[in-house]
């Protein structure tokens, strides 16, 4: 195993990194609204927050080199 992972290590300075993608996700959830916030002393805080409705959604892209690739949207439940 260490033969093939030397070889590897070896080999890394030769490849070619405009033919790299790499993946990334991220999301955002309606729940994530902030529980606690401020207002001016003596001030009512008011603030709306989604309630029993929750929704999550996801996105999705591939970095290169020459920036993001095929961004996409996907929306959960």
């Amino acid at each position: 195993m260490k033969e093939k992972r030397d070889e590897w290590i070896a080999e890394q300075p030769q490849l070619d990194f405009a033919w790299f993608f790499f993946l990334d996700e991220t999301w955002a959830s309606t729940n994530m609204t902030r529980t606690h916030g401020r207002c001016p002393l003596g001030q009512r805080l008011v603030m709306s927050a989604p309630h029993g409705h929750w929704k999550t959604t996801a996105f999705v892209v591939a970095l290169t080199l020459q920036g993001l690739v095929a961004p996409t949207v996907v929306d959960g439940r």
